[in-house]
């Protein structure tokens, strides 16, 4: 499982909410919502244009939780 806090955290520290985002094209409204969920599941796109935006690795915006067993 991908979760995505740290990028997240990047989000409320910048100040982005979902009306930038979608006014600026990174993702769509719904995408933002289940992402401040916790339910996202983003595309290769999304993680891509995130990184143009804060200029950083993929890992710099998820982390990899193996499930349990």
């Amino acid at each position: 499982m991908l979760k995505y806090d740290k990028l997240i955290k990047l989000l409320k520290d910048n100040g982005y909410t979902s009306y930038k985002v979608k006014k600026d094209g990174i993702m769509g409204q719904n995408a933002y919502t289940t992402l401040m969920n916790g339910s996202a599941k983003l595309s290769a796109d999304i993680i891509d244009r995130w990184c143009k935006e804060f200029d950083c690795q993929p890992g710099d915006l998820m982390e990899y939780i193996p499930d349990e067993e």
